[in-house]
């Protein structure tokens, strides 16, 4: 991560200064078997708070690294899921006014278990499969905040995959 800030010159002329952080892209695993998604929650120090969400991340040692092998292997990762399919859903950007990184949204389908393999900051992480509806009414309540849970949710039902 690398905290940046550009001399600019506005439109107007005027000059000003750009604050922004640079980071790598990551990925977003939407698990879904027989009607249920697998959630992951764990600790989130910016917000002192434990929050349910997709599993999601990076791998700062393979920037290189395919996404859907990343998809893949965070997915394993997290919650010890493997996925017999991985279908790409779509690329957004969480905060594109502050930070430069984007995400891959991924569908994982034909899940098998396995065995998770967490980072050493995870080790607080738990998983746990909720229906599709009870998942809907976390984010309705505000039981889920994760805006990236929230926003690849919705694409997927527009692209009409749940």
């Amino acid at each position: 991560m690398k905290v940046r800030e550009d001399a600019i010159r506005r439109g107007d002329g005027s000059d000003g200064i750009y604050g922004f952080v640079e980071k790598p892209d990551f990925v977003i695993i939407l698990p879904i078997q027989d009607g249920m998604v697998h959630l992951v929650e764990q600790y989130r120090y910016p917000i002192k708070r434990r929050q349910w969400e997709l599993p999601q991340g990076s791998w700062e040692e393979d920037a290189n690294a395919r996404p859907e092998d990343l998809a893949r292997g965070e997915l394993q990762e997290e919650t010890g899921l493997i996925a017999g399919s991985m279908t790409l859903i779509g690329e957004l950007y969480p905060l594109y006014g502050t930070v430069t990184q984007k995400y891959r949204a991924y569908l994982a389908t034909e899940l098998e278990a396995g065995t998770r393999s967490l980072d050493h900051e995870e080790q607080d992480l738990i998983t746990r499969a909720f229906p599709l509806q009870t998942v809907e009414e976390m984010i309705i309540s505000g039981k889920i905040q994760d805006a990236n849970t929230v926003a690849v949710l919705g694409l997927a039902r527009l692209r009409r995959l749940l």
